[in-house]
């Protein structure tokens, strides 16, 4: 009767998916691992520093900081072209006056219909050291015309720098060090947000924020990039421990940033393309032709939630045994960070990767002889515990209640016969299987108790190890 119940819901989870697949027709990304970083080439990088940049909408321009000799200032904005985005990057030429100056003109930030472009300088006339501005056009065929600085609400008198603005328009994240000028921190900065009700509202007062994005006063937050939902916040974290690019993410724009993420690579300033599949970032840690180069890597989905090398109706399964949690392995959706909640648009996601085959996860053993032991697994990691067990005698083992943030259990517990016969003696004892997916770094004991559920007694046996993923 069980099962064939279970065997129902898999042909449902299944169908519900297929469905919603065809309904939607929808291109979607899952979750990922990132690509080999590929250096975007001599038509782009300079033997100089080519530094922020930042993508169209459409894939078909990119503009980018650089010292390359060829503008009019000693850091200028320069843009390279391109007819589809399956073609080469054109030769990068300056921007020009009146965008780039005699002065430092950099950090450009490309809006979502492609007709401003905010960037910081520290050219006359502003409130501090560098201030933000923005240029416009009529139309992608028009040139830019003369750059409006913010203004003293949002600029102040220390250095404001590296723009970005959501898709909408209405947020607006930058980087800077006012709350650090007079101390011996005063070079490094925190990661400021501004927004506004419309697109013809003035920008509010910038606020500093969290400790999530922005930690202790030695610390190093800067070079932001928010996603285009507002949701997602990608930014270089340097401390004396660790540096490189992280995110932070959000399940509403009136929500706190939390949940912060090391992505793994070196470097600064990751944008990304609209459809989320690329990510563009400047670094020195990937070799290239100068002091720093632009590379892009692809963002290649991992949607295996077990780990057993294919994506099916046991992943599907899984993800809706997490349906309207905030569980990270399931939320997936509509962009790799997920949105903080695992529902449709995790299983569109899903679903457009059923039946695709992966790598299986690695995997950790672990069986009685390890009891009271500590193990680290790394993120994406399977934890394997087999105990010995005779569920015929009544006694099983039960997992304690535990917190399903750093480590998940993967479907139903399995049962292994220590008879090899077909079929194997009835009663024969054996192990019972349980196994978990490490989904997010932290600290936690796994406690398991061997009893019988109906019986107010002492437990036969207890099981115990403490975890770290990493």
């Amino acid at each position: 009767m069980n099962s064939s119940r279970k065997t129902r819901s898999i042909i449902i989870c299944v169908l519900i998916a297929a469905c919603i697949l065809l309904i939607t027709g929808r291109i979607a990304m899952g979750d990922f691992v990132f690509g080999e970083p590929e250096n975007l080439g001599p038509s782009v990088n300079s033997a100089y520093v080519d530094g922020i940049a930042d993508v169209s909408s459409d894939g078909q321009e990119l503009y980018f900081e650089s010292d390359s000799p060829g503008g009019p200032g000693d850091l200028d904005i320069w843009v390279t072209k391109r007819r589809t985005v399956t073609d080469s990057w054109e030769l990068a030429v300056s921007l020009g006056v009146p965008v780039n100056g005699p002065y430092s003109d950099g950090g450009p930030c490309i809006t979502r219909d492609g007709l401003s472009l905010y960037f910081s300088s520290d050219r006359p006339g502003g409130s501090g050291g560098a201030d933000i501005y923005m240029t416009t056009r009529a139309t992608r065929e028009d040139p830019w015309e003369e750059p409006v600085n913010l203004g003293p609400i949002v600029n102040g008198s220390a250095w404001d720098q590296c723009p970005s603005i959501s898709a909408d328009g209405l947020t607006l994240v930058f980087g800077s060090n006012r709350e650090k000028i007079g101390t011996a921190y005063s070079a490094l900065c925190y990661i400021y947000e501004t927004t506004r009700p419309t697109k013809d509202d003035p920008w509010s007062e910038p606020i500093r924020l969290g400790p999530a994005v922005n930690p202790e006063l030695g610390y190093d937050s800067d070079y932001p990039s928010i996603s285009a939902d507002g949701l997602s916040l990608y930014f270089r974290y340097v401390s004396s421990e660790a540096r490189g690019l992280w995110v932070a993410t959000r399940t509403s724009v009136s929500n706190s940033w939390n949940r912060t993420v090391d992505l793994g690579l070196r470097g600064a300033s990751p944008r990304f393309s609209a459809d989320g599949s690329i990510m563009y970032w400047t670094s020195r840690a990937y070799g290239g032709y100068g002091d720093a180069d632009l590379f892009q890597a692809s963002i290649e989905p991992v949607v295996d939630f077990n780990g057993d090398g294919i994506v099916d109706s046991a992943d599907i399964c899984i993800m809706v045994d997490n349906w309207g949690t905030d569980q990270p392995l399931c939320d997936i959706g509509p962009t790799p960070f997920g949105d903080g909640i695992v529902d449709v648009q995790d299983l569109i996601v899903l679903a457009e990767h059923l039946f695709k085959e992966y790598p299986p996860a690695e995997s950790v053993e672990v069986n009685e002889d390890n009891n009271g032991g500590q193990f680290e697994l790394e993120r994406g990691q399977i934890l394997v515990v087999t105990l010995e067990s005779n569920p015929s005698t009544g006694y099983k083992w039960e997992l304690a209640e535990q917190s399903k943030s750093i480590l998940l259990q993967l479907g139903e517990v399995e049962f292994k016969s220590s008879d090899t016969g077909d079929p194997p003696t009835v009663g024969a004892g054996g192990w019972e299987i349980f196994r978990f997916r490490a989904v997010s770094t932290g600290q936690m004991p796994l406690l398991f108790f061997y009893h019988r559920s109906w019986e107010d007694a002492e437990f036969l046996n207890t099981f115990s190890i403490q975890v770290t993923v990493n």
